[in-house]
C-alpha cells in the first residue's frame, strides 16, 4: 500500500510539472481590471492581424506543398518500379536529418545577392542586379518548410499505399480499370487519412518553428511571442499570443487524431491479404524518367544542395571556422541531450509500467498529458515556465526560483521533458505492446511482482525500445532551438543556438560547422528508420 501511494504521488507531481506551462499560459487571461482584454485589443489594432494572416498563409502553402510532394514521392516508390527506386525509398527520408533553420541558413548563404550562386549567374550572363528572388521572404520560408517537412507525409502515405492500396489496385487492374483510374479512384482515396495526419504533423512543426521565421523576418505567432517578451518586455502579451498559438495547435491535434482514427479503420479493414499478388507497375522510357525526377528533386532540394552549400565554406577556408569553441558547444549539446534522454526514458518507463500494471484514471490522464507534450511549441513552454517564476518573484522577492530556472540546466531540461517525453513514451509503449500480458501473469504466479516484474521480465524485452527512445530524445534535444535560446544557462551555448546566432550576425560561413554537426547527429535516427522500413514486410 505505501508503494501504491508513492506511485500516485509521483504521478501527481509529474502531471503538475507537465501541465504547468499550459496552465500558466491560460492563467494569463485572469489579469485584474480587464488588463488582458485591453492588451489583446491593442494587439488586435496593431500586430495581431499580421501574425494571423502570415501564419495562416504559411500553413496553407506549406500544407499544400508537403501533401503534394509527400504523396507524389510515396506513390512513385510504392506503386511503380523504375531504375533507382530502392535507393529513393531511403534517400527520400534524408531531409528528416536537416533542421529547417539549417536549410534556411544554407540557402541564404548561396542564394542571397552576394552568394556564390547569384555571383556565378551574374558573371556568366554578364548582367548586374538581382537574378533570383529574395530567399528571405514568405515564399522562401514556404520553400524551406516544404522540402524539410515533406517526409512526414511521405512516411505515412508510403505505408498507406504499400499496405492498403496494393491488392485493391491489383483487383481494379484485373477488372479492366486503366492506370490513371486505379490511382485516382483507389490509391489516393485510401491514402487520404495518412496524408491528413502527415500534413497535421508538418504544420505543427511549422507553427513551432522559430529559427526560420526569425531569420527570414516572417511575423508569425512564434516570432511575435519572443518579440513581445524579449523586445517589448510584455509578458502578458506574450502569454496571450501563446494562447492563440495553442488554439491553432489544438485544431491540428484534432485533425491529426481524426486522421489517425480513420487510418486505423482503413488498416483494419484493408489488411495485407493478397498483397503478395500486387506488383508495382513497371515504368520505362519517359515515364521512368518522370518518376525518377519526382523522387530526385525533393532529395536534392531538401538535403543534397543544403549540405553542399554548407561544405563550401569548410573547403574554402578552414581558418575562419570556430574550431576552438566547437568542442565546448558540442559538449554542452551532448550534456543536455544525455541528461534529458535519461530522464525522459526513465519517466516513460515508469509511466508505461504504471499504465500496464494499473490503468486507472490518474495513470491514463498523466500518460495522455505526456503524450500531448510534443505538440506544445517551444515558445509556449518558455512563456509557461517563466510566467510562474515572475509571479513568484513578485509575491516573494527573496525567492531563488528565477535563479534555478534561468541560471542552471533545470529550466531548459524541464522544458525538454515537457516537450519530448512524448517521444520516449511512444517508443516505450510500442515495446510494451509486443510483450504479451501472459508473461506478467506467469511471473506473478512464480512470485515476481511490482518493480521486480519490470526489472526481471520487462526490461530485457524493452532494451531496444528504450535505446531507440533515448536516441530520438537525444537527437531532438540537440536540434531544439526556441526553448534553448531563452532558458540556457549563461555561457552554455549549444550547437543549435550558436548556428542561429552566427547566421543572425551574417557569419554564415562560420555557422556551417555547427549546422553540419547537427545534420550528422540527425542522420542517426534516419538511418535506423530506413533500415527498419527495409526490414519490414513488403
Amino acid at each position: 500500500m505505501p508503494l501504491r501511494r508513492l506511485q500516485d504521488l509521483f504521478l501527481l507531481v509529474l502531471a503538475a510539472l507537465l501541465v504547468l506551462p499550459v496552465v500558466a499560459v491560460l492563467a494569463s487571461w485572469l489579469q485584474p481590471t480587464g488588463a488582458s482584454m485591453q492588451i489583446l485589443g491593442e494587439m488586435g489594432r496593431t500586430v495581431l492581424p499580421g501574425y494571423v494572416w502570415t501564419t495562416l498563409w504559411l500553413c496553407l502553402w506549406v500544407g499544400t506543398g508537403v501533401a503534394l510532394v509527400g504523396m507524389a514521392t510515396a506513390a512513385a516508390v510504392t506503386l511503380f518500379d523504375f531504375p533507382g527506386r530502392r535507393v529513393f525509398e531511403w534517400a527520400l527520408l534524408l531531409p528528416l536529418a536537416m533542421p529547417a533553420y539549417v536549410v534556411a541558413y544554407a540557402y541564404t548563404d548561396s542564394l542571397q545577392f552576394s552568394g556564390a550562386v547569384q555571383v556565378a549567374i551574374r558573371s556568366a550572363l554578364g548582367i548586374e542586379g538581382r537574378v533570383l528572388p529574395e530567399i528571405r521572404s514568405l515564399p522562401g520560408a514556404v520553400f524551406v518548410f516544404i522540402f524539410s517537412l515533406y517526409p512526414y507525409v511521405y512516411l505515412l502515405a508510403r505505408t498507406a499505399f504499400s499496405e492498403r492500396a496494393g491488392h485493391l489496385m491489383e483487383a481494379a487492374r484485373l477488372l479492366g480499370a486503366p492506370l490513371r483510374r486505379r490511382i485516382g479512384r483507389v490509391a489516393l482515396p485510401l491514402a487520404r487519412p495518412a496524408v491528413a495526419a502527415g500534413v497535421a504533423l508538418a504544420l505543427m512543426e511549422t507553427l513551432a518553428d522559430f529559427g526560420v521565421s526569425s531569420y527570414f523576418g516572417i511575423q508569425t505567432f512564434t516570432t511575435g511571442i519572443y518579440k513581445a517578451w524579449l523586445a517589448m518586455d510584455d509578458r502578458i502579451a506574450a502569454a496571450q499570443l501563446a494562447t492563440l498559438l495553442l488554439a491553432l495547435v489544438a485544431m491540428l491535434l484534432a485533425l491529426e487524431a481524426r486522421a489517425q482514427r480513420r487510418l486505423r479503420f482503413t488498416s483494419s479493414r484493408g489488411g495485407r491479404a493478397g498483397s503478395a499478388e500486387a506488383q508495382p507497375v513497371r515504368l520505362r522510357g519517359r515515364q521512368a524518367a518522370l518518376a525518377w525526377t519526382v523522387c530526385l528533386l525533393p532529395v536534392l532540394l531538401g538535403f543534397v544542395l543544403p549540405v553542399l552549400f554548407m561544405l563550401r565554406p569548410l573547403a574554402a577556408d578552414w581558418s575562419v571556422l570556430p574550431w576552438n569553441r566547437f568542442a565546448e558547444w558540442a559538449f554542452n549539446s551532448v550534456r543536455l541531450g544525455v541528461i534529458s534522454a535519461v530522464l525522459a526514458v526513465a519517466i516513460a518507463l515508469l509511466l508505461a509500467f504504471s499504465l500496464r500494471r494499473a490503468p486507472d484514471l490518474l495513470t491514463r490522464g498523466v500518460v495522455q498529458l505526456a503524450s500531448l507534450g510534443y505538440a506544445v511549441p517551444g515558445a509556449v513552454i518558455v512563456v509557461g515556465l517563466l510566467l510562474p517564476v515572475g509571479w513568484l518573484q513578485q509575491a516573494a522577492p527573496q525567492t531563488s526560483a528565477g535563479y534555478w530556472v534561468t541560471s542552471t540546466v533545470l529550466g531548459v531540461v524541464w522544458a525538454y521533458l515537457v516537450r519530448f517525453c512524448a517521444v520516449a513514451l511512444q517508443s516505450v509503449q510500442s515495446g510494451y505492446a509486443r510483450i504479451p500480458a501472459s508473461f506478467d501473469d506467469t511471473a506473478r504466479m512464480l512470485g515476481t511482482a511490482g518493480f521486480s516484474l519490470m526489472a526481471r521480465v520487462h526490461w530485457p524485452l524493452l532494451r531496444r525500445s528504450t535505446a531507440a527512445a533515448a536516441l530520438l530524445v537525444f537527437v531532438d534535444v540537440m536540434k531544439e532551438l526556441p526553448a534553448t535560446l531563452v532558458l540556457r544557462p549563461f555561457d552554455s551555448d549549444t550547437l543549435a543556438v550558436v548556428a542561429y546566432q552566427l547566421a543572425r550576425d551574417e557569419r554564415l560561413g562560420e555557422a556551417a560547422l555547427p549546422s553540419l554537426a547537427l545534420v550528422l547527429v540527425g542522420l542517426i535516427p534516419v538511418v535506423l528508420l530506413s533500415r527498419t522500413l527495409r526490414s519490414g514486410p513488403r
